[in-house]
């Protein structure tokens, strides 16, 4: 496994919260994250942990690899899981890949929206595409999965919907993504209304904001902004209130606690996961 993991190794070292339900994850690849070594995804983790709490997992991602890596991973330690390529932002790809998870298990407990990007720019720098390809990916994607997967949970009378937004919904860093800013904003309020929408009906619907986390993403979208890795890595751990960047499991075990039914009560809420960053 790896070596910032401090996640599960195998599925039956769980508390079997999980036992019984079917768990979409959409951004559920990491890449290299079976290596001994590699960092793991906030999607690729989730993933993982729901299947080593007893779920049956759908490993949904862009790249048919990645989400087939976290399959395996999940088989190798004695989970249950299948894989499916899918882009977020294309209705179509989510209505497959929700018809997919249907025929094979018969029915979603859970909805784990992972996918997030961070485009570079602000009004002046990014093109209008660029504008639109964050907020699509950001939270375009997460409102086609809740149409295509609310009306499932909605016939089953109950669901859990876990949104990974971002601490950059509610303060502002060095970095200039305006879109990221604004699309995770939204993402965060487009949480609490379908959570009061819904609540009546069973389907409870919550949100994480990670803060400065160590996940494969910093290196491939962030690294830029600075001299080099090692300069990253130094300037986010002390931005930190911790002194140190936090990793996918923490993200992945607030979001098995939001996704469990030991979180029935939990609604409409979007809960920081930054070593207290928010607090400052």
């Amino acid at each position: 496994m790896t070596q910032n993991e401090t996640g599960p190794q195998t599925k039956t070292g769980g508390l079997g919260r999980m036992v019984g339900k079917v768990a979409l994850v959409l951004g559920a690849g990491s890449s290299g994250h079976d290596e001994p070594g590699a960092r793991w995804s906030n999607g690729a983790a989730a993933a993982a942990l729901y299947a080593r709490e007893g779920a049956q997992v759908v490993a949904v991602d862009l790249v048919a690899q990645a989400a087939e890596a976290t399959r395996a991973l999940i088989a190798r330690d004695g989970g249950e899981a299948i894989a499916c390529a899918a882009d977020v932002t294309r209705s179509a790809d989510i209505a497959a890949a929700v018809a997919r998870t249907l025929a094979t298990y018969d029915r979603i407990d859970v909805l784990h929206n992972n996918v997030g990007v961070t485009i570079m720019g602000g009004p002046l720098e990014l093109s209008e595409e660029a504008w639109q390809r964050g907020l699509d990916l950001n939270l375009t994607g997460a409102f086609l999965a809740c149409k295509h997967v609310l009306p499932v949970m909605l016939a089953q009378g109950k669901g859990a919907i876990v949104n990974i937004s971002s601490a950059a919904a509610v303060t502002i860093n060095e970095y200039p993504y305006a879109s990221y800013y604004a699309a995770k904003a939204g993402l965060n309020h487009f949480t609490r209304a379908m959570a009061l929408q819904y609540a009546a009906r069973g389907i409870r619907v919550n949100a994480v904001m990670p803060g400065i986390m160590d996940t494969p993403l910093i290196y491939q979208q962030i690294a830029g902004q600075y001299a080099d890795v090692a300069a990253m890595v130094h300037a986010r751990d002390a931005r930190s209130p911790t002194g140190k960047m936090g990793d996918a499991w923490d993200v992945a075990y607030a979001a098995l606690f939001l996704a469990s039914d030991e979180a029935k009560y939990v609604n409409g809420v979007c809960l920081a996961v930054d070593g207290g960053l928010t607090c400052l």
